[in-house]
């Protein structure tokens, strides 16, 4: 559903069904727009995946977009101060969704241009 959802609101989708293909799309593609993760995944974990966003020279300013089930305030709190742009809960509303990841993509091209 979430595919579906990115690629009608006009989005291409690079899907990674688990951490370590994560890390491997990290390693080995360029940087992306933006980056929609979920911080519980098979073999390494979602914060793991931030740090090592945050690490790399060519994706640390790549802008991370959490939807997680996670809703206690200590998760939202450890991901936005590992460096999540932004947090989204599931259940989470579509059109909440798009506006937000659009947000976060125009400011993110507002900050690259003036780099």
């Amino acid at each position: 559903m979430l595919d579906f959802l990115l690629r009608r609101a006009g989005y291409d989708v690079i899907a990674a069904p688990n951490g370590r293909d994560a890390q491997a799309a990290i390693r080995n593609l360029p940087p992306v727009d933006v980056v929609l993760l979920d911080l519980m995944l098979p073999y390494v974990s979602g914060y793991q995946l931030i740090e090592e966003i945050r690490s790399d020279h060519d994706w640390q300013y790549v802008p991370i977009v959490v939807l997680s089930g996670k809703v206690l305030e200590e998760d939202v709190v450890q991901a936005l101060d590992l460096g999540a742009n932004d947090y989204v809960t599931k259940p989470f509303r579509p059109e909440e969704l798009l506006a937000r990841l659009r947000r976060i993509v125009a400011d993110h091209e507002r900050l690259a241009a003036i780099r």
